[in-house]
């Protein structure tokens, strides 16, 4: 794919889709665990009052790990496992701000289970599998191109 390229088209080229939200899924389970970990790993240097808070403490820690990871790769580590990439819709890889954008749409829908929910059926049901987030921004999962 050439910067001068738009997203592709699901019916012309499946291939960038196919599986993507099981895989966006399953990179969901590896973030949310190394998330844990980090967050595990800063707890003693709370003092371990971390404790009380840990939700709060896993959204931050998962905010800056997303924003960060999906800024300098389109893709958090658990997508890069999972050899899916978000792009934009010029089918560019996501600049730092909107990767700011995409992660504050995530961490949205998280605090606000509706809207997860929904989120997710849209992943299900629309041609490009895009969430609420994607939908919004106008960005998209696809497998990652050789």
């Amino acid at each position: 794919m050439t910067a001068a390229m738009t997203l592709p088209n699901p019916e012309t080229a499946p291939a960038f889709y196919s599986g993507v939200p099981a895989k966006r899924l399953l990179a969901w389970v590896v973030d949310v665990t190394l998330i844990a970990i980090l967050c595990l790993l800063v707890l003693p240097f709370t003092a371990f009052t971390g404790i009380f808070f840990f939700p709060f403490l896993m959204l931050v820690v998962g905010f800056l790990y997303r924003w960060f990871t999906i800024a300098n790769h389109s893709s958090t580590w658990g997508m890069r496992l999972m050899a899916i990439e978000l792009r934009d819709m010029e089918g560019l890889r996501l600049t730092s701000g909107t990767a700011f954008l995409h992660t504050a749409g995530y961490t949205f829908s998280v605090v606000t289970a509706p809207l997860q929910l929904i989120s997710m059926g849209a992943m299900v049901l629309t041609p490009r599998g895009q969430g609420l987030t994607d939908l919004v921004l106008g960005t998209t999962a696809i497998n990652k191109p050789a």
